[in-house]
């Protein structure tokens, strides 16, 4: 049996800082698309680093996405999800940009030249999780 339960916003926070990829998704005119990324919680944001013209820098830009890190255990049927929500945009700033890198650069796993960093203002920031609950133990009759 498990039981699922809100997170707080600092709990929401704290598993954002533990990780460093997650999924973007973003609405094109083909429709939705979801893109893995590497990301650095900076400040109340979240960056992440693409190319010129790729998907997100293309849609992502001034608009409104979600995003979403994740940890779960098949094996023992267990796990949560963070949701962030807000407005992107590109950072051109050298200062920010500095800023940033002081902090964490996220460092794409990905090949390829990705200077292009997107900056995720969250405005909304959820998750939950799913954990087992205890059974009470067998009474001795």
């Amino acid at each position: 049996m498990s039981d699922l339960h809100s997170l707080t916003e600092s709990e929401c926070r704290a598993l954002l800082a533990e990780c460093r990829t997650g999924r973007v998704a973003v609405v094109a005119p083909d429709g939705p698309h979801i893109i893995p990324v590497n990301y650095a919680l900076v400040d109340e944001s979240l960056i992440f680093r693409t190319r010129p013209f790729s998907v997100l820098a293309m849609y992502a830009s001034d608009a409104n996405v979600a995003f979403e890190v994740d940890h779960t255990d098949d094996t023992r049927a267990i796990g949560w999800s963070v949701v962030a929500r807000g407005r992107a945009r590109v950072v051109h700033d050298g200062q920010e940009l500095a800023h940033i890198a002081r902090i964490w650069e996220p460092m794409p796993w990905a090949s390829g030249e990705r200077n292009l960093h997107i900056r995720l203002r969250y405005s909304e920031l959820s998750g939950r999780s799913v954990s087992k609950l205890e059974r009470p133990a067998a009474r001795p009759y």
